[in-house]
């Protein structure tokens, strides 16, 4: 029996590795990120640990023509059960002193890349009635704060569009599932490139592992789970700020700001982190 095919990207390290090598066992691997080099890396050790195929397609997700081609790849794969949009990438600094470029490009990756790849993949399952997409997002997407405008925006985008696909599909009687996947500071290069001082927070439990993010992400697939929110602290604050009145809402997080730019060292420069 042909293995199902999964769909991955920003796959060459972090959230979207880990997510390779925990499905590699079971599945064959269709890995999509911007360096080469890494990504035949991790398909040379996942083919022969676990005699899966991996296919490798570089692509810069923010790129039309990488997106059209990246696109048309996942509406064509017959066997097709799950896609990870977890391509994605954060910048540090205020948002009129950033380069305009960089807040475009993270529009076109976090939105407009995750609208195409996963209108082609529901199109495709749907047909079957099989499958599920999960959007790695972020507890940004619920906590704002100053200095990720648009990561926090397009990230709140990415959590409203799961939600409305999970009610449509639903509304259907579709199998098909989406999710949402939230997680806080996670232990990979993102945070190493935006030269975040993990120090001050990490006693406090608020570093989780990739491993532990992508398991919790996993779990919640199988009990259809729209949102998760790894970790339990983080769980306890979304709930919190989300029902605060907005007013009480905006002070608490400029206030969490400050406290957590002192604690991270993020105040200043303006730092691109990928994945």
């Amino acid at each position: 029996m042909d293995r199902t095919v999964v769909v991955i990207t920003g796959a060459s390290s972090g959230i979207g590795a880990v997510f390779a090598r925990k499905l590699a066992p079971e599945h064959d691997l269709i890995l999509i990120a911007r360096r080469r080099d890494r990504l035949e890396k991790a398909a040379d050790t996942l083919s022969k640990k676990y005699g899966s195929h991996i296919e490798v397609i570089e692509a810069d997700l923010s790129s039309e023509a990488d997106l059209d081609r990246a696109a048309e790849r996942v509406r064509a794969e017959p066997r097709l059960v799950l896609l990870i949009n977890n391509a994605g990438f954060g910048t540090k600094g205020r948002f009129w002193e950033a380069p305009l470029e960089s807040q475009e490009r993270m529009h076109r990756l976090h939105v407009m890349a995750v609208v195409r790849l996963t209108h082609a993949a529901l199109a495709n399952m749907t047909q079957r009635n099989v499958g599920g997409v999960i959007n790695v997002a972020s507890v940004s997407a619920f906590i704002r704060s100053a200095g990720a405008v648009s990561y926090s925006a397009t990230k709140n985008w990415m959590t409203a569009f799961t939600e409305g696909l999970y009610i449509e599909l639903a509304a259907a009687g579709s199998a098909v599932a989406v999710q949402a996947l939230c997680p806080g500071f996670t232990y990979s290069e993102f945070h190493d490139t935006l030269a975040v001082d993990r120090g001050r927070l990490a006693g406090a439990g608020f570093w989780m592992t990739a491993e532990q993010v992508v398991e919790e992400s996993l779990e919640g697939l199988r009990q259809r789970k729209p949102f998760v929110i790894p970790g339990w602290r983080y769980r306890v604050m979304t709930a919190i700020i989300t029902k605060l009145p907005i007013r009480l809402r905006l002070a608490v997080e400029a206030r969490a700001t400050r406290a957590r730019q002192k604690a991270l060292g993020t105040q200043t420069g303006n730092a691109i982190s990928s994945r």
